[in-house]
């Protein structure tokens, strides 16, 4: 393992400082021999609050309105499920940028109202000069997108709910 020059170090320690500052959970980097891991001790959520989230993101407008993020994470690589189990939440698995579409002026990955198999692209985040697709863990339809084109998302931020089915 080659150690990090100084000038790295320095990009590592901002990194860390904004992850701190911004209250992400987890973090993984892995570019080539470089491979940095951060996880952060936050206040544990219960799963009713992350329930009664799901619940509060479900109803909310869908005139385009941008939704905070829920900050801190428990258990975000797990997706929060309705209690009735029909409602999930497909969450950003990353920091990064939001992109519902392939390109600019290409229509979306997915609408409201639009049916999606597991495994099927559902976006892309851009983090660190990296475009990333997401798929969707579940299959079903679409009821709302959470987030807009070129929106700065968390770790864990929801993206979007799909009703199981």
């Amino acid at each position: 393992m080659n150690p990090l020059n100084p000038e790295d170090m320095q990009d590592l320690k901002h990194l860390i400082e904004f992850l701190k500052d911004n209250q992400v959970a987890e973090f993984e980097l892995d570019r080539g021999d470089v491979k940095v891991r951060l996880k952060f001790n936050q206040q544990e959520t219960s799963i009713s609050s992350l329930s009664d989230y799901a619940r509060y993101l479900a109803s909310a407008p869908s005139n385009g309105e941008q939704v905070a993020a829920l900050r801190p994470v428990a258990e975000s690589s797990a997706s929060a499920v309705e209690p009735d189990g029909e409602l999930h939440i497909i969450k950003s698995p990353m920091v990064g940028t939001f992109f519902g579409s392939p390109s600019p002026g290409a229509p979306p990955f997915v609408s409201s109202g639009d049916s999606v198999d597991v495994g099927q692209e559902v976006c892309i985040i851009e983090a660190m000069k990296l475009m990333n697709p997401i798929e969707s863990d579940a299959k079903g339809e679409v009821i709302k997108c959470f987030v807009t084109n070129n929106q700065p998302i968390e770790y864990g931020q929801p993206l979007f709910s799909v009703r199981l089915g």
